[in-house]
């Protein structure tokens, strides 16, 4: 990777002369200025990093990939983009917000041109190729989500296999035996999206150590969807008492009013659970019983990581976030059977 001493070299100038040119602070004659335009576009190089790199100065930047696909769920996104951009801040670092068309060439660019001091990552999916970029390039980073590689990476998270099983439990200490998870729609298990896989066999693994009867459906974000799966669940020979739901706020809103439309109460006749929203449950109604998702929690302890790697190494780890509960009476022992 060419630095700004090559530059100099193939334009037969000085290193100082090379940094006046491209940050402009003095004036340069034309024939120089043209002669260290043809060494930067024939050494590819950077010019963006002119000043750290002869300062040796940090940017006070960090590289945000937060790719926006289809089926994002925005107001969760920018929440964590939101987290990341507060704590950034308290050490003084602006961040770079790279969209999802330069998940992987953007970080390579502003790599090699040194225009950031580190890389946050969001949105992680279990076979993540920024997860092996950001191993091959050798800079400061943070991923808020955990790879199924995670070797040699920071990796901060929330625990969501322990957070299904603390759904779980809290659901079979009160009295059910037989349980249901209503999930994302199937193009997010599809694309590997890591959380909602990790939640979904966190759920199924704790019924099963439980020894309580457990299903899992992947829902479809409009309405009909949501109370045909519902409906579906609620007319099996053997219909869940407790109900987990993992999904956006609509569903949820949706769900409700379609537990409401059948004559059912929460949680006389079926109780539930919000399985890690981002969103508040106590204004629902009911209000939920939630296990939240709070961004803050992973994101501001990603930056300070990436932060300590500033000043040293940091060793690969993958740190998770305890669930914790928060009742909104959503959850009752199940009505005696026949």
């Amino acid at each position: 990777m060419a630095n700004i001493h090559d530059v100099a070299r193939v334009a037969g100038v000085s290193i100082s002369t090379v940094s006046y040119a491209l940050s402009g602070k003095r004036p340069i004659g034309e024939k120089t200025r043209l002669r260290i335009d043809e060494a930067v576009r024939e050494l590819d190089y950077m010019p963006n990093a002119a000043g750290r790199m002869l300062a040796g100065t940090r940017t006070r930047i960090f590289a945000l990939t937060a790719p926006l696909r289809s089926d994002t769920y925005a107001p969760a996104h920018m929440a964590f983009v939101l987290s990341v951009v507060t704590a950034a801040r308290k050490y003084d670092y602006d961040v770079l917000l790279l969209t999802e068309d330069e998940a992987t060439d953007g970080l390579r660019r502003v790599s090699s041109s040194r225009l950031v001091d580190g890389i946050i990552v969001l949105d992680v999916s279990m076979n993540d190729e920024r997860a092996d970029l950001v191993r091959s390039l050798g800079v400061p980073a943070a991923l808020i989500g955990v790879p199924r590689n995670a070797e040699g990476l920071v990796c901060v998270d929330l625990d969501f296999e322990a957070a299904a099983g603390l759904a779980v439990d809290r659901l079979v200490d009160a009295g059910h035996t037989s349980l249901a998870l209503l999930g994302h729609p199937a193009a997010v298990y599809e694309r590997g999206s890591n959380f909602p896989m990790r939640f979904r066999d966190g759920f199924l693994r704790r019924a099963a150590e439980r020894e309580v009867a457990a299903s899992f459906t992947m829902v479809e974000k409009e309405a009909a969807q949501v109370r045909s799966a519902l409906a579906e669940l609620l007319d099996a020979d053997q219909a869940p008492t407790g109900l987990v739901v993992h999904g956006e706020e609509g569903v949820h809103k949706t769900l409700l009013d379609a537990v409401a439309g059948r004559g059912l109460s929460i949680p006389g006749d079926l109780s539930i659970i919000a399985g890690v929203p981002t969103f508040d449950t106590s204004a629902f109604t009911p209000p939920l019983n939630v296990i939240p998702l709070i961004p803050a929690d992973s994101c501001t302890r990603a930056v300070e990581l990436a932060v300590q790697q500033l000043d040293g190494a940091v060793a690969p780890r993958v740190e998770l976030v305890a669930p914790r509960y928060r009742d909104h009476g959503s959850v009752a022992a199940p009505r005696p059977g026949p």
